[in-house]
């Protein structure tokens, strides 16, 4: 129970993304989707709070869509991220999945989308968590 009187305050807030990838249409090298997300100026991969009840993968893929404006395959499932925001604990579980269709819109939460190839990607991400993700995605496309 927290101290402030409200016993959600300190519960875990749970929230799920993907690192999306994608065959570049021009050359077939591997890109990976960024979204800029304006409220916080930062460049990251899709992801956003479940919903109550909502499957973790479920809400991957709707927050995927909702940001990129693209449907996605899942793959294996990556590191859970955990990290503090707002005050609250927060886990965020992940899956590689491959952009499959779909074209991004600008909208209130996401003003710009790139595809990147994973150097360039790895020098625009704005948080040290999400480069680790990135790895994570490069060990299951390309395993030693």
């Amino acid at each position: 129970m927290s101290t402030a009187g409200n016993p959600d305050e300190d519960a875990v807030v749970h929230a799920a993304g993907c690192v999306l990838w994608r065959r570049s249409p021009v050359d077939a090298t591997l890109e990976v989707c960024l979204v800029h997300r304006p409220k916080y100026d930062d460049w990251s991969h899709p992801k956003g709070k479940l919903k109550r009840g909502e499957d973790a993968l479920a809400g991957a893929l709707r927050e995927v869509e909702e940001e990129t404006g693209h449907r996605a395959v899942p793959g294996a499932p990556l590191p859970t991220v955990e990290y503090e925001a707002n005050g609250r604990p927060k886990e965020v579980r992940y899956w590689a999945a491959e952009a499959v269709a779909g074209t991004f819109t600008p909208n209130d939460e996401v003003d710009r989308l790139l595809w990147l190839s994973p150097p360039a990607a790895r020098d625009r991400l704005t948080q040290p968590r999400d480069r680790y993700l990135l790895d994570a995605l490069l060990h299951v496309l390309h395993p030693a």
